[in-house]
């Protein structure tokens, strides 16, 4: 995971994105997370690895919502186990960063995460983390945007 974390950091700077980063104890939640970094809920993002029929996808939604699986237009659609996160990311549930275009997959982003002047994600490992302007996110994953919750 730590792998991650440092390809994640290079893609940042080779980007020229303004970033920070704060290590602190180990978060497996938004909400640990959100207490742990001392920020609201909702400018958490969370990254979540779904399986619709044959293809996986990342969608990115705020920390103080759920996911709508009915609003993504992709039909039957599950959360990815565990094992399945972990193949496709190398990055454990609670830790994945939303740069899906780093793993290969295609990313959905709501669009309610652009309301926060910054957001707070996991970065690659439970015990990182960055803060940064979510524009930047859009710029630089060219995420396919929408109302994805409830």
């Amino acid at each position: 995971m730590k792998k991650e974390f440092e390809a994640l950091k290079k893609f940042l700077d080779d980007n020229n994105l303004t970033y920070k980063v704060s290590t602190h104890p180990k978060v497996h939640t938004s909400e640990e997370a959100a207490k742990i970094r001392g920020v609201p809920l909702k400018s958490g993002v969370k990254a979540l690895v779904l399986k619709a029929e044959e293809k996986y996808y990342m969608i990115l939604v705020p920390g103080d919502k759920k996911m709508d699986f009915s609003k993504l237009g992709l039909g039957k659609v599950r959360l990815a186990d565990p094992k399945v996160v972990l193949e496709k990311t190398g990055c454990e549930i609670g830790s994945v960063h939303p740069f899906g275009n780093l793993f290969g997959l295609e990313v959905l982003m709501d669009e309610k995460i652009l309301e926060n002047e910054t957001v707070n994600f996991s970065a690659g490992t439970h015990n990182e983390s960055i803060n940064m302007d979510p524009k930047d996110i859009v710029k630089s994953v060219k995420p396919k945007m929408g109302d994805y919750t409830q």
